[in-house]
């Protein structure tokens, strides 16, 4: 039989690639003969190739066999393309022995990846035989379906002949038009999702799988306007649990994976990150009917002249100044537009927008005074970390307002005029009745007034040194700040000490031992007064956002104050046990607070999210007010702030592939009304196992926390984790049922797709995250600040923290540590298991809010004096530290490798150093060890157990099923 090679159209020839051992198809017309000598690897290949270069072999027929070109046979031996990165065995150094650094005999722990051992294939049926890799799929257009760009007709415009332009094909030359048509219907050139299974009996979870990228978008062809990159939105802007959207809802019951979008509209900008596009010339084009931005899913038609919606297939007209260039006041290129390339852009919003002229950015410092918070040293780090960072806080226009109110069981006002350098203080005793007592001066411009703001904030602590006032009277001080801003809006920056004691809002402490890990806990996470919503919802109305920072040696019922930032779009910030004695605690608060003050905020904020037809969102996650059906208010919106929105499907949906857009209209903090708008195009399926294949595991785990939270409120804890447990075992027995041959019945394996065998891991973490872990020794103020903290973080940082970073530091390979081409280099991470720890190592574990550095008890005491400089173990002592910086290399890699946990992640947080001894502190030790969550602890089980747990689940609803049927 002839080879492929040998079967070939007219215009191609083959050439054997020798490094990935397989044939390169090369249509001779298009591609240069010495292309390959440029060719490094597979992916090189594909990527550097032209339009009509693939591994696959074109369209075969009969005439093209009788005139097929011979080449070459192949060797005889084939191997396979790996994509692993593998280390060097003895490229590392390990400390052993007494005080001298020697090679490990053999491979160094943790530096060379154990070799991969080779699990048999599950059967999944319709699919052919993969080999075990993702395959990588791109989402822009594929190898044979560029659209050639002719020269226009005479007197027609330049964007006739663009890419995706109107509804019929581009012109193309004959010849190459009838091979196109060919290889369509063989979809040649077209990469589509592909199914691996993965028994996880005999597959342990892979630390590294959680840094790959989502399954691929894999649209139809001429599905976009744009040959951009960009045409999709980022998955840190959007992504959705599904990559696939299933064409009927039914379809999507079957697969058991909850439908979401998990949004992050106002990710900071990190170094080498692209900004988002600025569109200038305010020229906005919308459908009439579904008011969907104009987007690169868009059709043009009627010549150019009008626009048909890719929601809801309404024909619009462009707007006039959409192909005018108003910097150069000459004709503009329709295709260069941002809007038509990218999938995150902002436009700066015309007139029609505003209700009223853009609003100042304006701050009211509610600072408590009283005694605990003196003594704490919380107030003089507050004012420090205030008075550090006045030139960080957003005014570039000189607009922004500033006040300051102290409170304790009285409100103490400041007056601050322009005029003056000396502050002047009003003291309010009767807190049932608040008013402002002066009109002006109270609330005044940053700029203007700064001598008097420097002043306050260098005198404030000293002022009330000798204050003994115990309680707060956190809810008049709130209704005071609402009274002087509300004409406004802004950010209300809350510092409380103590639990709320007198006044509106007065909490009383409720924390009861008895009735921690009960079905009753769940009762301490709700709000014990109504106050605090009622009055959230006012700030709402008024665009008043509330942001809390905690700070108690006791209880404080942080469920009960967080209600006032998850209601008016803020952030709560908890520091137990705060003692600004401790460099450590001042250092954390003062780093985090001032990141907060310099964040650019996006005011009096909206935000809708549309959809294609027969797509609706159903129900809402995160820190906003829903004003309407599917309208949130956010009155401020911080950067890096989360939110998941459930997706209902309705109706069978017949189009080829869906589009998602999320629009938030706000205000910069520097006065300017702007729409950020962010469009994700995800094609339609019917097939199961491309739900399956594209399913992200990131975005699902996202998802289900937010879920967990909201059911340990509404029911109980124990709920919330019966929840997510549940839900595992249903994808694993739709999986098991409909894609591999053992659909029925029990079976010695535990079957899932490749792309999501992550999530049971990162279930059990969150089944043991402090947010709702069962534990009868967890206070209400740490669960209720964990329970926070997974409803609001972005997937970047939720997913660390619920499945944290374990890193072997004493035998790492020599370039971690050390700058590389995309900053410091880090470890590879390890499996989140104690069997990994070595009596003479050092190790890191961190989750993004605490980083434990632990020590082996037989650590030589050269590892000891070159990271801590001490003389040996004994001499070490365990707890909240800082590192020093020393004269050796080793320990400026580690400090590098703590330093780049510190800043590589999005957000204001600094994680606290412990150092955690192998035989120091048992609660230390206890809460380090925690972190490794596929251990067994306390009543939770290991990650085999729980795998076990799964399978025995998943095998009785198997036989209950076949059982049930035969009735």
């Amino acid at each position: 039989m002839a080879s492929p090679a040998q079967q070939l159209p007219p215009g191609w020839a083959a050439e054997w690639d020798q490094n990935a051992q397989r044939y390169l198809f090369i249509g001779e017309c298009l591609a240069s003969p010495g292309l390959l000598d440029n060719v490094a690897s597979l992916d090189n290949a594909l990527e550097t190739a032209t339009g009509r270069t693939q591994w696959e072999p074109p369209f075969l027929d009969p005439e093209a066999m009788n005139r097929a070109a011979s080449v070459s046979p192949p060797p005889a031996q084939t191997l396979h393309h790996t994509k692993r990165r593998q280390y060097a065995p003895g490229q590392t150094q390990v400390y052993y022995g007494a005080d001298t650094v020697v090679p490990p005999p053999g491979p160094a722990y943790g530096a060379v990846p154990a070799p991969t051992v080779q699990q048999p294939q599950l059967f999944t049926p319709g699919l052919a035989a993969g080999d075990g890799q993702f395959a990588q799929q791109q989402g822009a257009p594929q190898p044979g379906a560029v659209p050639y760009y002719g020269a226009p007709a005479q007197g027609e415009p330049e964007y006739i002949n663009a890419p995706g332009f109107g509804q019929g094909p581009a012109y193309q030359p004959p010849g190459v038009n009838a091979l196109a048509d060919q290889f369509s219907h063989m979809n040649v050139g077209q990469k589509g999702l592909r199914l691996f299974t993965t028994n996880l009996l005999a597959a342990p979870p892979e630390p590294l799988e959680l840094h790959r990228p989502p399954p691929d978008i894999v649209l139809p062809p001429n599905s976009c306007l744009s040959n951009s990159p960009f045409a999709n939105s980022d998955p840190s802007y959007q992504r959705s649990t599904l990559n696939a959207i299933p064409t009927s809802n039914s379809l999507l019951q079957k697969s058991k994976i909850p439908l979401g979008l998990i949004i992050t509209p106002y990710r900071s900008l990190k170094e080498g990150d692209e900004p988002v596009p600025l569109i200038t010339d305010t020229v906005i084009a919308r459908c009439r009917r579904c008011r969907t931005y104009i987007n690169p899913y868009v059709q043009f038609i009627d010549g150019g002249n009008r626009w048909r919606c890719c929601m809801c297939s309404m024909s619009n007209e462009v707007p006039q100044l959409f192909d005018w260039d108003q910097v150069r006041n000459q004709p503009g290129d329709r295709w260069a537009r941002a809007e038509l390339n990218h999938g995150v852009v902002e436009f700066v919003a015309p007139t029609e927008y505003m209700v009223r002229p853009p609003q100042p950015a304006v701050y009211v410092f509610l600072i408590d005074i009283s005694h605990n918070a003196i003594q704490s040293g919380m107030v003089a780090t507050a004012t420090r970390t205030i008075l550090e960072n006045l030139d960080r806080i957003p005014n570039e226009d000189n607009r922004t307002k500033v006040a300051f109110i102290g409170f304790d069981i009285s409100l103490h006002f400041f007056s601050l005029p322009a005029d003056a350098a000396e502050p002047s203080m009003l003291v309010m005793s009767d807190i049932d009745d608040v008013f402002l007592p002066k009109p002006t001066d109270l609330l005044v411009n940053l700029t203007e007034s700064r001598p008097a703001i420097e002043n306050l904030l260098s005198r404030l602590n000293e002022m009330f040194q000798d204050n003994h006032t115990i309680g707060s009277a956190l809810g008049p001080a709130l209704q005071a700040a609402f009274k002087l801003m509300a004409h406004i809006g802004g950010k209300i920056q809350v510092l409380s000490a103590s639990l709320p004691s007198v006044g509106a809002g007065a909490l009383k402490n409720r924390e009861d031992p008895k009735v921690l890990g009960t079905s009753k806990e769940s009762a301490l996470l709700q709000p014990a007064s109504p106050f605090y919503k009622t009055f959230a919802i006012e700030c709402s109305r008024a665009q008043v956002s509330v942001d809390m920072f905690l700070f108690s040696s006791g209880y404080q019922d942080v469920a009960t104050l967080a209600c006032l930032p998850r209601y008016t779009a803020g952030q709560t910030y908890f520091y137990p046990a705060f003692n600004a004695a401790r460099t450590e605690d001042a250092i954390k608060f003062a780093h985090e607070f001032g990141e907060v003050l310099a964040m650019p905020i996006m005011l009096e904020a909206v935000m809708r999210v549309r959809a294609s037809k027969n797509l609706r969102m159903s129900a809402f996650h995160g820190n906003f007010f829903v004003r309407s059906t599917d309208l949130l208010a956010m009155p401020a919106v911080p950067q890096d702030l989360s939110y998941a929105i459930e997706i209902q499907i309705e109706d069978n949906i017949t189009a080829p592939f869906v589009v998602l857009q999320t629009a938030v209209l706000h205000t910069t903090c520097y006065g300017e009304r702007r729409i950020r708008v962010i469009t994700t195009a995800l094609p339609t399926t019917n097939n199961l196992s491309d739900v399956f294949a594209s399913a992200d595991q990131i975005a699902i785990a996202t998802l289900l926390a937010n879920k967990a939270v909201e059911r340990s409120l509404t029911h109980k804890l124990e709920d919330a984790r019966d929840a997510v447990f549940n839900k595992m075992v249903e994808v694993l027995s739709a999986y098991k049922a409909s894609m591999t041959a053992a659909g029925a019945g029990a079976s010695a394996q535990l079957a899932i797709s490749e792309n999501l065998k992550m999530l049971p891991v990162l279930l059990l973490g969150l089944l043991k995250n402090v947010g709702i872990r069962q534990s009868a020794q967890i206070p209400p103020d740490l669960r209720a600040y964990a329970q926070c903290l997974l409803t609001t973080l972005p997937s970047q940082l939720l997913i660390p923290y619920i499945y944290p970073n374990f890193y072997s530091l004493h035998n790492m390979p020599p370039e971690c540590g050390t700058v590389g081409e995309h900053g410091v280099i880090m470890p590879q991470p390890l499996p989140l298991t104690s069997e990994r720890l070595e009596r003479h190592g050092l190790f890191l574990i961190e989750d993004g809010q605490t980083i434990f550095l632990w020590v082996g008890r037989d650590a030589v005491p050269q590892l000891i004096m070159d990271v801590f400089n001490l003389p040996s173990y004994e001499v070490l002592r365990g707890g909240k530290t800082t590192l020093p910086v020393l004269d050796n290399p080793f320990s400026q890699r580690v400090n590098a490798v703590i330093q780049k946990t510190r800043e590589m992640r999005r957000g204001a947080y600094w994680p606290h150093l412990y150092v955690v001894k192998e035989d120091g502190e048992p609660p230390l030790r206890l809460w380090a060890l925690s972190c490794l969550i596929q251990d067994r602890a306390d009543v939770l089980p290991s990650y085999q157990q729980f795998i076990s747990q799964l399978r025995d689940k998943v095998s009785a609803n198997s036989l209950f099923s076949v059982n049930g049927s035969s009735y």
